[in-house]
Formats: C-alpha cells, sequence, structure tokens
C-alpha cells in the first residue's frame, strides 16, 4: 500500500506516518523501485498499533522503547509485557479519573435540569 493508501485507511496523516518511521515509532518502511513507501501487512499491524497507543495517551517515548525491545528479539519479551503492564495501569488510572469527571458532570447536568428548569418554567407562566 502506497502511504496516501495507509494514511486513509487509518485516518492519520502522510506526514505523521513519515515522522512515526523518522524516530523510529513504527519499523522501517520498505521502498519500491521508485523509492516510494510499500506498506505491507506488517507495517499496517504497527501502524495501527501506534495510532490506538497514542490514541490511548502512551507517551511517543514508551512505544519507541517497545519498538526496539521487539527488535531485540525474544529474549526482551519479559521487558516488554512489563512495559505494556505499567502503560496499562497508567491508563486504568487515566480512566477511573475520566469516569469520576464524567459523573461530576452528570451531576451537574442533573441540578441544572432540576434546579433552572423549573425556574425558568415559572418565568414563563
Amino acid at each position: 500500500m502506497t502511504i496516501s493508501e495507509v494514511s486513509m485507511k487509518y485516518d492519520i496523516s502522510s506526514d505523521t506516518l513519515r515522522y512515526y518511521e523518522r524516530i523510529g515509532l513504527i519499523p522501517y518502511v520498505t521502498r519500491n523501485k521508485s523509492g516510494i513507501r510499500d506498506f505491507n501487512e506488517e507495517d499496517c499491524r504497527w501502524v495501527k498499533f501506534a495510532k490506538c497507543m497514542r490514541s490511548a495517551g502512551l507517551q511517543v517515548e514508551t512505544l519507541i522503547e517497545y519498538l526496539a525491545l521487539f527488535q531485540k528479539g525474544e529474549s526482551t519479551i519479559p521487558a516488554r509485557m512489563q512495559l505494556l503492564i505499567e502503560q496499562r495501569d497508567q491508563l486504568l488510572v487515566k480512566v477511573t479519573e475520566i469516569q469520576e469527571t464524567l459523573e461530576r458532570l452528570d451531576y451537574k447536568i442533573g441540578n441544572y435540569e432540576n434546579v433552572l428548569r423549573p425556574k425558568e418554567d415559572e418565568l414563563k407562566q
């Protein structure tokens, strides 16, 4: 696949894909005879993984570290697993914070519905 096809498929800009490759967030993508990136299925899986992890808030540096470990082979499996566990734990904290914020917003919205709506109705009469 060309970079524009991957860009459209994963809703990520071509510039971002080039940047991700340049900094080591995704592995080097092979080029065709004309020097144009030719993404294969594995490359696309890395793009999908990077996009998912970035959307979840994982730092670029963490993902670069993960890829570097992955490329060193099976001996790094425990380190990669630990890295993922740490990131999951951090994400769970964020999820809890977001849930608490959502509950607070629901409470505030409920107050507006229960307090302000009756007052507005009184004004209309």
